[in-house]
């Protein structure tokens, strides 16, 4: 078996042993490959061994895989998006894990109507209070979601969040926690037009943690591609 195709199985079984502890289905976990700075080819070995969503933080490099492995997977923009670069994420991109401010989204969605599309995205919420994250502050989650439910071309469907890095994964399960916490708040409000199934949470050295937690996406690169410099 080639290395990625190996490591990609030994990330689903993980997963898999996450979601037992937590009386979850397996099922109910999407993992998203991180491409970032990774060749088409070794994206194109993460497809072949069954993986069905990839992961990018540049619009630019995004592109050049689409161009190449075009519709094979669903694309997810994971990283910090300029209001500028929302001109090409329709079509593209199938969600944007990091909607955090109503400018973009307001953006996003006058492009996604102008191809005759509605965008799908997640609110990113910053529950560390990191300056150098993105994330909308919790407290601010509710009244942007109800300016973006009056988007035509934008539908949020969820939530995502990025820990504070550590070494030890328990240290983000409190966050994690957190932002089910916050999206129970946000349910019960009940928020028209706009969806909370999704939580976007956990990467290579959390994401069993976030399984636990109710993450049903996880965004793993170095795990299944190696270590990038």
């Amino acid at each position: 078996m080639e290395p990625v195709a190996s490591n990609v199985a030994h990330i689903r079984r993980r997963i898999a042993s996450a979601a037992g502890r937590a009386g979850r289905d397996p099922s109910s976990v999407r993992l998203i490959a991180v491409t970032k700075t990774v060749d088409v080819e070794r994206a194109a070995e993460a497809i072949s061994a069954g993986v069905l969503d990839l992961g990018e933080s540049r619009v630019q490099e995004a592109r050049r895989k689409f161009d190449v492995i075009g519709a094979k997977a669903q694309w997810h923009m994971i990283g910090p998006l300029q209001t500028n670069k929302a001109k090409y994420c329709p079509g593209l991109f199938s969600l944007i894990h990091s909607l955090d401010r109503l400018e973009l989204m307001e953006e996003l969605s006058r492009r996604s109507l102008g191809e005759g599309l509605v965008m799908r995205g997640l609110l990113q919420v910053n529950l560390t209070g990191e300056t150098q994250k993105g994330g909308c502050r919790p407290q601010d989650a509710a009244d942007i979601l109800k300016a973006a439910s009056r988007l035509p071309g934008l539908r949020i469907e969820g939530l995502m969040t990025i820990p504070r890095f550590s070494d030890d994964p328990e240290d983000s399960r409190p966050v994690f926690r957190a932002l089910l916490e916050l999206r129970a708040d946000l349910d019960r409000i009940g928020i028209e037009n706009t969806g909370l199934d999704e939580i976007s949470a956990g990467m290579t050295g959390d994401f069993e943690v976030a399984v636990e937690e109710g993450a049903t996406m996880v965004r793993v690169g170095s795990a299944i591609f190696g270590e990038r410099g």
